[in-house]
């Protein structure tokens, strides 16, 4: 499969994780709650893994990409398309979701953006008021138990027919466990999307939501390496 074709449907599938999952959050938040938006992003990623995984992985996260390279699932030289793709279609689908939330009666983009746009945040733009070590911690955490799910499930030894399903469940359990702290991130590219359309208090704090999970997905990657060297 030609690196473009994988770019391509790693563009594809980050694009539905944001509309499906911020999507939720923005439309439909109030009727569903945190339990709604937490199973909205565990199906997006369920129904892309099993849509896209024969092409790319379905990585859908920059973070997931460098987890991979770092468990020696991934050659490095694919890692900047992977990352690329995936930022790309992440702000593609915050533009096509900041269009729609500002098309309902009444509503501006103005009163879209102050409530949040599904962005994520530390301190007062914290769901919970959590603090920005409270933030770091909770996103490396989270991320190197779905990464260790990711490379568990996607092993030589493991049952690929599954794999889909146990990687959804992981993200919808990380989202329930998380939302209230920093709204989950878990990914760079699920970050980057809101935050460039939210601007000022978003983006300053974008950092963390870079750093934590690559952090986090570096360091499963690396565990998970010298658990099961001869596994994969």
């Amino acid at each position: 499969m030609s690196l473009g074709r994988k770019a391509t449907a790693e563009f594809i599938g980050t694009f539905w994780l944001v509309l499906g999952g911020c999507g939720t959050a923005v439309l439909a938040g109030g009727h569903v709650g945190f339990l709604g938006v937490a199973v909205a992003f565990g199906l997006t990623v369920v129904t892309m893994a099993y849509a896209i995984g024969h092409i790319s992985g379905c990585h859908l996260n920059p973070a997931v990409s460098v987890g991979l390279v770092v468990g020696g699932r991934m050659p490095a030289r694919d890692l900047p398309a992977y990352v690329g793709a995936q930022v790309l279609g992440a702000i593609a689908a915050a533009a096509v979701l900041s269009f729609i939330a500002s098309g309902a009666a009444g509503t501006t983009w103005e009163q879209v953006k102050a409530a949040g746009f599904a962005a994520n945040g530390y301190d007062d733009h914290s769901p919970g008021k959590y603090s920005l070590i409270a933030a770091l911690v909770t996103e490396i955490v989270l991320t190197f138990f779905f990464l260790f799910v990711i490379l568990g499930v996607t092993s030589k030894k493991a049952n690929p027919a599954f794999a889909g399903l146990a990687i959804g469940l992981a993200l919808t359990l990380i989202h329930l466990i998380s939302i209230p702290i920093t709204n989950t991130s878990v990914n760079p590219a699920r970050s980057t999307g809101p935050a460039l359309f939210v601007g000022g208090w978003a983006l300053s704090q974008l950092w963390l939501f870079w750093l934590a999970p690559i952090v986090g997905a570096a360091l499963a990657g690396g565990v998970w390496k010298a658990l099961s060297p001869d596994s994969d």
